[in-house]
């Protein structure tokens, strides 16, 4: 069960659409309610503090909140660890948390958080070489 959900919320990173586009207020990243990870990869990258925060919703938070009967959001912080030579490609740091999560029965709810580093371009595919941009 758990692998079928797994691969369903893979499947669901692959596509999807923004659902609501936030801005940029004195260079601080606002939440953004997201359908998948791609645009909010993609704000990181685009990003000139190498950050992006977001909502997930629709499919991929289905996939993932479902199962496990969670109802709480769950939130998406990105961080560049790295910017590489190669334009438009970074080491992205994806910090998944959310509130109110029970790890098993009879635990009280609390803060649950997960962490993933993915090497990402703006084309959706890995740097050819991960060699480290030069400069600041």
């Amino acid at each position: 069960m758990l692998s079928s959900m797994m691969q369903r919320a893979w499947r669901a990173l692959a596509g999807g659409v923004l659902l609501l586009a936030g801005s940029c207020a004195a260079g601080q990243s606002q939440r953004v309610v997201v359908a998948d990870l791609r645009p909010l990869m993609l704000a990181a990258l685009d990003s000139a503090d190498g950050t992006a925060l977001g909502e997930i919703r629709g499919d991929l938070y289905r996939a993932v909140a479902g199962p496990l009967g969670l109802s709480t959001p769950l939130l998406l912080d990105i961080r560049t660890l790295l910017r590489y030579r190669q334009p438009g490609c970074a080491r992205l740091l994806l910090h998944f948390h959310q509130e109110g999560v029970r790890a098993s029965l009879g635990q009280a709810a609390g803060p649950r958080a997960m962490d993933a580093t993915i090497n990402y371009c703006r084309d959706g595919r890995p740097p050819a070489a991960l060699t480290p941009a030069e400069g600041p």
